[in-house]
């Protein structure tokens, strides 16, 4: 199983996923971390698999990559930093962080990490922690949509992506009923490499 937000690839043979995701035995229960390494070289045509531990606190696609790490561009790559001390997922995403800025690309490039604000404490209408995430960006040909959800961090995140999309307009819109459902602009959508 590999929905399309379970990985992330720079177009130069580097792919981001996580083991809590592909690794999932409610997913690929027969598959081991080699096998699905084989599997995306042999599918996509990567050369390198970097491998985050686990995704963000309820996540329901048990750990999609693309709520916790992008590439921005051949050898950079986003991930988010807590927005305050109240950020349920403060650890993870150092964690993430660190997991990362250890990492080389398929050509050899030791990554460059960018941190993005993360939204901090989001809940649903009953309290719970729901996994909202400036990560789940979508790419278009002249557009980048970032998702929003009404914290104080929202137009720095969408602020610190600009650099790294010229020619693009970068623009944060809100997102809290597509969470709802599960995910944000990238998952409710299917990209098409140009």
């Amino acid at each position: 199983v590999l929905e399309g937000g379970a990985i992330d690839w720079d177009g130069e043979g580097t792919i981001l996923t996580t083991k809590e995701c592909l690794l999932n035995p409610n997913r690929n229960p027969l598959m081991s971390e080699s096998d699905v390494k084989a599997m995306l070289h042999d599918a996509l045509g990567s050369r390198t698999t970097i491998w985050i531990n686990r995704g963000l606190l309820n996540d329901h696609t048990d750990g999609h990559v693309d709520n916790i790490a992008r590439f921005l561009a051949p050898g950079v790559v986003a991930c988010q930093s807590a927005a305050d001390a109240d950020d349920p997922n403060a650890a993870r995403l150092d964690e993430i962080a660190e997991q990362l800025e250890n990492q080389r690309d398929a050509r050899g490039r030791l990554l460059k990490v960018v941190r993005i604000p993360s939204p901090g404490r989001v809940e649903n209408e009953d309290g719970d922690v729901v996994p909202a995430s400036h990560m789940n960006f979508l790419i278009g040909n002249a557009t980048v949509v970032v998702p929003t959800y009404g914290t104080p961090s929202a137009q720095r995140a969408v602020d610190a992506l600009k650099p790294y999309f010229p020619g693009r307009n970068v623009v944060g819109l809100p997102s809290r009923h597509i969470l709802s459902g599960g995910g944000s602009f990238h998952c409710i959508t299917q990209q098409q490499p140009a």
